[in-house]
């Protein structure tokens, strides 16, 4: 049962606090972190340090499809950048800040007062997921953008030659990046949904972390097993890899739409997960 606590007679009960003024204040602590600034600053130099490497080794036009593709051809970096960090830099940074938000708060005591304020516990969840939906959007945006401007400016070319042998003016190039960066970002919502999820059971952000790097390894270590092709309807790393099918024209959709959809599920189950926690956690 949910304990209560009653203001002193004679004590004004206070409303409950504007909705807006408080994203704002998470907002405002989820970026004043230190570690996550440093985090976003990691994630940005990762296209300058791979682009950097391909200029100077000559080693673009060899090597898997997406790496070969980049010889001369800027505007694939971004999407080979994505496709690295969603593996693995990404989760880790949405991990990191989903644990902060509530096992975080549990940890350092402050969670108790979060739920005794005049916020409500829905509204409560509500608020730390913006503020780890803005994070994951911050993450994507600075690895997109390094990725864009390195890609133009070391890598080189004007347009996209996509994976189809066909040629994209800079309009639609930059049109097919958006749309990888978005794709990538609704999937690492969706890890976010599942760490918060978690976050919200626990009082230790390292378990947090820990829970759900380690399931996404899993996922990725089950893949590679031929007899268990019947779990990867469920899996959420399935279709990853096919964040470079927005290079291909005409773009192949079937994957990306089947990934977009179980994501979507995923953000779902997590989210509601999460609230009906919080909705049940004494104070």
């Amino acid at each position: 049962m949910v304990s209560r606590v009653e203001p002193p007679s004679g004590v004004r009960r206070n409303g409950p606090a504007p909705f807006w003024r408080v994203v704002r204040s998470e907002l405002g602590w989820v970026l004043r972190r230190p570690r996550n600034l440093l985090a976003l600053f990691g994630l940005a130099m990762l296209p300058v340090l791979i682009g950097t490497v391909l200029t100077l080794t000559d080693s673009a036009g060899s090597g898997p499809s997406l790496f070969a593709a980049m010889a001369g051809n800027g505007l694939v970096l971004p999407v080979f950048s994505l496709m690295m960090t969603q593996n693995l830099l990404l989760p880790l940074v949405t991990a990191m800040v989903a644990a902060d938000a509530l096992a975080g708060e549990s940890a350092h005591g402050t969670l108790r007062g979060l739920l005794l304020a005049p916020v409500g516990r829905v509204r409560l969840v509500t608020v730390k997921a913006i503020g780890v939906a803005s994070m994951i959007v911050l993450a994507v945006g600075v690895i997109t953008l390094s990725g864009v401007l390195t890609g133009l400016t070391v890598v080189g070319g004007d347009g996209l030659v996509t994976l189809s042998g066909t040629t994209l003016p800079l309009g639609p190039a930059l049109g097919r990046v958006a749309l990888a960066a978005g794709w990538c970002a609704v999937q690492m919502a969706a890890v976010g949904a599942v760490a918060l999820a978690v976050s919200a059971a626990t009082e230790h952000p390292l378990l947090v972390m820990a829970v759900t790097v380690g399931g996404l390894i899993v996922f990725g270590v089950l893949e590679a097993f031929p007899n268990l092709e019947w779990l990867k309807p469920v899996m959420l790393t399935t279709d990853w890899y096919s964040i470079s099918d927005v290079l291909s024209d005409p773009i192949r959709s079937q994957d990306l739409l089947t990934g977009l959809w179980r994501a979507c599920c995923y953000i779902l189950i997590g989210f509601s997960a999460a609230t009906a926690r919080m909705a049940t956690k004494d104070t």
